[in-house]
């Protein structure tokens, strides 16, 4: 194949210097065909193309390798075959050729279908407060040293290209919930639709075309924040683009070099934080003149304002076993004990754990992931503690207990022992009638006196309670005085005798 620089110099050696054909040839050593070709043509660039591949060994096998690559094209993503397979299968019937002659042709054939210009997409405009993306990604984070999969919210405003990241350690419906509610906090509203992939937390049933059948608590939280939910059509990634694109941005951008904090709450603000600082030193892609910030903050008007936030959890039912414990999720929970061995509402949020009975908070945790956890609560065990001091010593619950200084003071005073047990005990029942702060007053007196028992700290307790007014009782009209008494002591001085009087008797 000719290059340009040799086409170039035949050109000038011909038409500015005036070189005849034979003088060229004989110069630049190539044939007197190609020069009359350059010449003729006038063309500064040739290029060849081949008009049919040749296959030696794969002809027989093509009309197969079509049949396999139209068999594997209809099949779901998942149970594809990839070209290393279909070339090991081409290779069991009897194909003796290379793998490189199956890829060259699988890629025609694909080329083929698509047609000649490929995929192509309408670009997508969207007013300010239209829409807002959502979709999940798992990165790779470490967490109090321990390497850990987290599932990211992803959350994006369709026309500022504002985005909003939070990690969870799953993707159950109150996560998705909870993502909702930061993020619509993060933006200062909402928008009025929403787009979203099939998920099973808010897709119950996929019909044909864009119907679906959005999951019941889905569609409240869409009422509540007043949001009208879009569905994609299933595996068409594009109808999302912008957070589809943010996902590979933020897996290469924000999760690289691996991430490693000592706790999830704590990975959770520096993604906020460098969302934040992303949108404040980011130009829009198409306003280039502003920030990404800058859009947002003129978006704000246009976005569906946000009250209080959706309330998200998720409700089910258990049964508190007789040691005061509700099993949720592998984990186990502590409960009053009035709920023992009695059925509760267990209302799971993403980060909490709220348990009723009878319509009344009976515990309220911190949400435990993993498995084989138990969060105590001491004062759910207090009622217990009265009946059995004795247990104070080994119970689970009291282990490690963070009482306050002066309780705690009171308690290595009064020693080891049953005695010890029980006084202390007894000073712990003061503290729901009471409460927590005017026990711990009442011991840090007692220890300021040198006196170190129940009796004393129950009796600070009885001096420090304020006495309750006697309401006035109105006596009935028969009872009401006619002559009010005057409350005059000195008439009662009229009843003695005389001073003179008193002065005579004395000195006779």
């Amino acid at each position: 194949m000719l290059v340009v620089e040799t086409i170039a110099r035949i050109r000038r050696e011909h038409f500015v210097k005036g070189k005849s054909i034979k003088a060229i040839v004989r110069d630049l050593r190539v044939s007197r065909k190609v020069v009359r070709k350059v010449l003729r043509s006038g063309a500064t660039e040739f290029s060849y193309e081949r008009g049919e591949q040749p296959h030696p060994k794969l002809g027989s096998f093509i009309g197969r390798l079509e049949e396999l690559l139209t068999q594997n094209a209809v099949r779901p993503r998942r149970e594809r075959l990839t070209l290393k397979r279909l070339f090991d299968l081409l290779r069991g019937e009897g194909y003796e050729g290379g793998y490189d002659a199956v890829r060259r042709f699988a890629g025609r054939w694909r080329r083929e279908q698509r047609g000649a210009g490929g995929p192509a997409f309408v670009p997508l405009v969207f007013p300010p407060g239209d829409a807002y993306q959502f979709d999940w990604s798992h990165e790779m984070v470490e967490l109090d040293g321990m390497p850990m999969t987290v599932k990211v919210a992803h959350v994006r405003l369709c026309h500022s290209r504002a985005f909003y990241l939070r990690a969870y350690p799953r993707e159950t419906q109150e996560m998705v919930f909870d993502a909702h509610a930061r993020a619509f906090a993060f933006f200062g509203g909402t928008c009025r639709r929403g787009i979203y992939d099939n998920m099973s937390t808010a897709v119950d049933t996929v019909f044909l075309g864009k119907e679906r059948a959005f999951n019941r608590r889905f569609l409240q939280l869409c009422s509540h924040y007043l949001v009208e939910p879009v569905a994609c059509t299933p595996a068409a990634g594009w109808e999302k683009g912008q957070v589809e694109n943010q996902v590979g941005f933020a897996r290469d951008n924000i999760f690289k070099p691996r991430l490693r904090f000592k706790t999830l709450e704590e990975l959770n603000d520096w993604l906020e934080a460098e969302c934040r600082r992303w949108a404040q030193t980011h130009r829009h892609p198409e306003l280039r003149e502003r920030t990404v910030a800058e859009v947002l903050e003129a978006e704000r008007p246009a976005l569906v304002p946000v009250g209080s936030p959706f309330d998200g959890g998720r409700e089910v039912e258990a049964v508190a076993s007789s040691t005061c414990l509700v099993s949720f999720d592998r984990n186990r929970y502590s409960v009053a004990a009035v709920a023992a061995r009695r059925p509760v509402q267990v209302r799971v949020y993403a980060d909490r754990i709220v348990i009723r009975f009878d319509g009344a908070v009976v515990g309220e945790h911190a949400r435990r992931f993993g498995r084989d956890h138990t969060a105590f609560d001491p004062w759910h065990y207090l009622p217990v503690l009265v009946r059995k001091p004795g247990a104070l010593r080994n119970g689970a619950p009291f282990r490690d207990w963070s009482l306050p200084p002066a309780l705690a003071q009171i308690r290595r005073r009064l020693g080891n022992g049953d005695q010890a047990d029980r006084q202390f005990v007894t000073i712990l029942a003061a503290v729901p009638t009471e409460g927590l702060d005017a026990v711990s007053m009442a011991c840090e007196e007692a220890l300021a006196g040198g006196a170190v028992s129940a009796d004393v700290v129950l009796n600070i307790l009885a001096r420090q309670r304020v006495p309750s007014q006697i309401e006035s009782v109105a006596p009935p009209v028969e009872l009401v005085l006619t002559t009010v008494p005057v409350a005059d002591c000195a008439r009662y001085d009229r009843l003695r005798p005389s001073r003179v009087a008193e002065d005579r008797r004395a000195t006779s």
